[in-house]
């Protein structure tokens, strides 16, 4: 280690995987709550993530939602340092580039590799700069694979990055995928021998079945590569640990629910972000949410939600093309519920328009036409955490006028009304100003509601008010929600539950040599 990395105070251990979504992002939420847990100031840190599920933080930044876990798993405030480098796909081979939380411009995945990316390497440091120096332990989480041949040169998120950080690194495969001895020596034979040095230990994840019966190829893996298999995990299931991108969605119920559950559809766009909005209500006493892409598979749900998306337009004409708007419709004049979430809401008017090709190089798509309001793509983003008040009408909002909530605007379109309609809430907070704005709109019955703000379902109140009001909609009595978890006490809890078993199933006195800090308990 060089004379700057001696005087260092933190020690950082690096999660790199064979490939993409071997469940790198929840070990590494399991290690940070693990040292929270030992009573060490640990912060998460992942160099370039690329996803469309983001988050906001308090002064208005934008950072991958996988980090944002993490830091509460660790104790910590979510800040923007956690993920310098985000890349939000918009198209084909381009991305929204996100640098420090703000964004810098659309670039394809060419011009990225070669002349962006190299530049924020000084970017990346600096940040493990100021980690190494504010903290006792990071944990580093890859992206993808560290043996993509094509894109060694260019790294800026594996093994470059466990160097720069002075990381050990261990190596990640899904045994539940199939192939996990083969992806880790494969893995280790395409890195440079400094690399595979660098590697200290190997964790299978994702195991099903008697252990025993696995310990001849732990043997093996171990004698053939001579790194330790520092543990098995367990494939879980009853945890609810925020995904990072929409891959996790692939898995995602799109059956009818059973009898005395409440039938939820999420129209899954091809470009739906920020899908965690919706986890809150996966998790109620007699709720079941499906994520649906075709009218065959629509049924006769009680609420409907419209996602966020990266590209409203493009995804408007795939909703044209779908048979889905037909279905939507109809379920309206059932007299139904509907909301439209972000780039939902902007769904639900006659048009959205990009004349400056912010997001798509179509200049204008048809709306479903339920409010008279066209949406206008613009160069700045909104980004802020937000305070507000409920002032809509109807069945539902009625009860609920001046409830307040919280959640956070990430959207590039500005929403315009050609006739005077009732908003959904006034925010009264943004970011750290107060402020008089209205958001969003309801419609005349109060059952088709349009907001731009995320994370509105898990307002606690709200939540609840809304199942009730959906089960007397059906002749169902209400749920008594007096002594539910919050989400936040839920969340906390499977963090707790998620170290319980990361931490069973690890050698932690060996992860702790190789990390280099001595093994201590938080004073109770």
């Amino acid at each position: 280690m060089d004379q700057e990395g001696e005087n260092r105070l933190a020690r950082s251990v690096m999660l790199q995987g064979t490939s993409s979504n071997v469940g790198k992002s929840v070990l590494a939420t399991a290690l940070c709550r693990i040292f929270y847990q030992d009573g060490l100031a640990v912060v998460p840190f992942k160099s370039q993530n690329m996803a469309l599920n983001s988050y906001v933080t308090k002064d208005g930044k934008e950072m991958g939602r996988a980090q944002v876990v993490q830091a509460e798993a660790a104790g910590l405030e979510p800040q923007v340092a956690m993920n310098p480098v985000l890349l939000k796909p918009t198209g084909q081979s381009s991305s929204q580039v996100i640098l420090m939380g703000k964004a810098v411009g659309n670039l394809n995945a060419r011009t990225y590799h070669l002349d962006y990316a190299p530049k924020a390497l000084s970017t990346i440091q600096a940040c493990l700069d100021q980690f190494h120096r504010d903290y006792d332990v990071i944990v580093i989480e890859g992206a993808g694979s560290p043996a993509e041949v094509n894109l060694k040169a260019r790294d800026i998120a594996n093994m470059r990055v466990a160097k720069m950080a002075d990381a050990p690194v261990l190596l990640v495969a899904d045994i539940d995928r199939g192939g996990a001895l083969a992806s880790v020596v494969g893995t280790l034979a395409l890195l440079d021998p400094d690399e595979q040095e660098r590697v200290q230990g190997i964790i299978i994840n994702k195991f099903r079945g008697d252990i025993t019966l696995l310990q001849p190829a732990i043997d093996f893996l171990e004698e053939y590569t001579k790194k330790p298999v520092l543990g098995v995990v367990p494939y879980f299931q009853g945890l609810h640990i925020q995904a990072e991108d929409s891959v996790a969605l692939e898995k995602a119920s799109t059956q009818v629910s059973q009898a005395e559950q409440l039938d939820i559809v999420v129209i899954r766009l091809p470009r739906i972000s920020n899908f965690t909005d919706f986890d809150a209500l996966t998790l109620e006493e007699g709720t079941h949410l499906r994520y649906v892409t075709e009218a065959e598979q629509f049924g006769t749900p009680d609420l409907v939600i419209l996602p966020g998306t990266k590209n409203t337009i493009e995804d408007a004409f795939w909703l044209q093309q779908s048979g889905l708007v037909a279905k939507i419709k109809d379920h309206v004049e059932q007299g139904k519920m509907l909301w439209g979430i972000c780039g939902g809401y902007q769904l639900l008017g006659q048009e959205i328009v990009d004349p400056y090709a912010v997001e798509s190089t179509q200049q204008q798509a048809p709306g479903l036409g339920l409010f008279p309001m066209t949406t206008q793509m613009e160069a700045e983003k909104i980004t802020y955490q937000v305070r507000a008040t409920l002032c809509g009408q109807g069945p539902f909002l009625g009860p609920l006028q001046g409830l307040s909530v919280e959640g956070y605007e990430i959207h590039m379109g500005r929403s315009y009304f050609t006739e005077k309609e009732q908003p959904f809430g006034q925010l009264l907070q943004r970011g750290e100003k107060n402020v008089e704005l209205l958001d969003g709109v309801v419609s005349e019955d109060g059952l088709i509601i349009g907001t731009y703000i995320h994370g509105i379902f898990d307002n606690d109140s709200l939540r609840h008010q809304l199942i009730n009001f959906l089960r007397r909609k059906k002749g169902w009595g209400p749920l008594n929600f007096a002594h539910a978890l919050s989400s936040k006490e839920r969340q906390e809890e499977d963090y707790n539950r998620l170290a319980a078993i990361v931490r069973e199933s690890l050698d932690m006195e060996r992860l702790y040599s190789i990390v280099g800090i001595e093994r201590h308990k938080k004073e109770s």
